[in-house]
């Protein structure tokens, strides 16, 4: 459990990478670099909500 607490960013990030790739090769290009953009978006929220998280606990 804890191994998923941790590391959910990275694999739903990998998984909609996975997703791009596969809308990519397809057919649909537009919507696969629209997809495209999701991982670095994931991997951005996660980072700004442990900061936040992290923050907290030193107060």
């Amino acid at each position: 459990m804890k191994f998923l607490e941790k590391y959910y960013p990275i694999i739903l990030a990998f998984l909609s990478f996975l997703y791009s790739i596969s809308l990519w090769f397809s057919g649909n290009e537009l919507e696969g670099i629209y997809v495209g953009l999701w991982p670095v978006t994931i991997l951005a929220f996660a980072i700004a909500i442990r900061q936040r998280r992290s923050g907290n606990k030193e107060n």
